[in-house]
């Protein structure tokens, strides 16, 4: 069976259980896919989107983010083009020096080999071996 695409609606229910009746099913179709009887693509607007509302709207510390939502990308029924890179990515998350979108770009400039960013965001400057510059 092709896979199907997963969006964020059925990662946020199930980590959230908030829904008497989508929580349920978005926890079982998440059992589907760790039993390998589902295979989903998503992309990585949809992790983003996931994190961004957990913690804006949610209020959920970036530890428990990471640590809910880790394991769920690294199902093998999960596709994700690229989706090794997010170990790296919840790591920065975590120290809560950058935003998640900044960790993902400094995460990205690590693996080319890049260790220059041209920014305004002075919290690059926080990170260690990353050197910011602005013109």
């Amino acid at each position: 069976m092709p896979p199907v695409f997963l969006d964020t609606n059925i990662l946020l229910r199930h980590l959230r259980q908030d829904d008497p009746v989508m929580s349920p099913k978005a926890t079982a179709i998440l059992t589907q896919i760790e039993r390998g009887e589902l295979q989903v693509r998503t992309t990585d607007t949809v992790i983003f989107e996931t994190v961004f509302t957990l913690q804006r709207s949610y209020a959920q510390p970036r530890e428990l983010i990471a640590e809910a939502l880790q394991p769920l990308l690294e199902l093998p029924g999960i596709r994700l083009p690229g989706k090794r890179i997010y170990r790296q990515v919840f790591a920065l998350y975590q120290s809560g020096r950058l935003g998640f979108a900044d960790c993902y770009h400094v995460a990205v400039m690590q693996r080319l080999g890049i260790n220059e960013i041209l920014s305004f965001d002075s919290d690059f400057d926080r990170i260690p071996g990353v050197r910011r510059r602005e013109a």
